[in-house]
């Protein structure tokens, strides 16, 4: 593990000149930007609403939701995991709209037994259409401190990054004919539930509740997007160049993010949906276009 934390100081000394990185999330309350969408009773706000925790017991699990909808921009939270003996439970942070024919962008983290690392599926769903998970271990432990999770979303393509380490691309390939979320906005969600019929290991290892509640901590939670309801919001949103986020910067990851996300693919993913060749036997057309295999 020393040799990989070394290997990835060494990169990050690399891309400090990185032209393509999202701005700086800021760092704002809760209340600015999220209210309760279920069991609110299981949420406790701290130092004035710039912390929130999440509890989850056998009676229920709870989440949040942001108070807007959003066509594009960047969305960002810094979260610690629940720690210990996690196993069961699954602590999301995702963005989705809510037709029938939904998009999605998630982070889903698995929890796991006591001294094995978490896992972090992430997916993306466009046109209803799902099916495009990867999973990845972390190179740090999530429950120690608080770390960064964000999504940069514009019409050319979707970032998720980990502390500003691009994990995943998805580029717009409609070109080609897979659809890509661009008419439909969504609002950012949070939650913490208990997901022990398949979480972990298939849903081989269930939730021991004598640790609860479990508890997971928010902060920092930045939006950064077009606010878009109506019809007329949506092509206002639609306009390529208004905002930071449509520049040629952000159109593409540069070299040094793209050698970062070569760093996880070769270091910490466990499963990607683009190698399984079980799965698709045909390479779904999207994995040559976003260069993560």
């Amino acid at each position: 593990m020393k040799g990989v934390l070394v290997g990835f100081v060494l990169i990050n000394l690399l891309i400090l000149a990185s032209c393509g990185a999202p701005r700086k999330a800021v760092d704002v309350p809760f209340w600015n930007n999220y209210e309760p969408s279920w069991s609110s009773h299981h949420i406790k706000y701290l130092n004035g609403g710039t912390t929130a925790e999440l509890l989850l017991d056998k009676s229920s699990g709870t989440g949040f939701q942001s108070k807007r909808s959003y066509l594009f921009g960047h969305f960002s939270m810094k979260m610690k995991l629940v720690g210990g003996d996690s196993a069961g439970v699954v602590t999301a942070f995702y963005l989705s709209s809510t037709n029938a024919e939904h998009d999605e962008i998630d982070f889903e983290f698995l929890g796991n037994r006591t001294g094995q690392p978490y896992i972090l599926q992430t997916n993306v769903f466009t046109g209803g259409k799902g099916d495009r998970e990867q999973r990845i271990y972390l190179w740090f432990d999530p429950t120690k401190d608080f770390h960064s999770y964000s999504v940069l979303w514009n019409t050319f393509q979707i970032v998720i990054f980990v502390d500003d380490v691009p994990i995943r691309v998805f580029k717009n390939s409609k070109d080609i004919g897979v659809k890509f979320p661009f008419n439909q906005p969504m609002k950012i969600y949070s939650s913490l539930w208990n997901a022990d019929d398949w979480a972990t290991r298939g849903g081989l290892e269930k939730t021991d509740w004598a640790g609860a509640p479990f508890t997971a901590s928010y902060t920092s939670f930045h939006i950064d997007g077009c606010e878009a309801v109506t019809l007329q919001e949506v092509q206002v949103c639609n306009t390529n160049g208004m905002k930071w986020w449509d520049q040629k910067a952000f159109q593409d990851l540069d070299g040094p993010q793209y050698k970062r996300l070569q760093w996880v693919r070769q270091k910490f993913t466990i499963y990607n949906y683009c190698t399984d060749r079980k799965r698709y036997p045909t390479l779904p057309p999207e994995c040559t276009r976003d260069r993560d295999l």
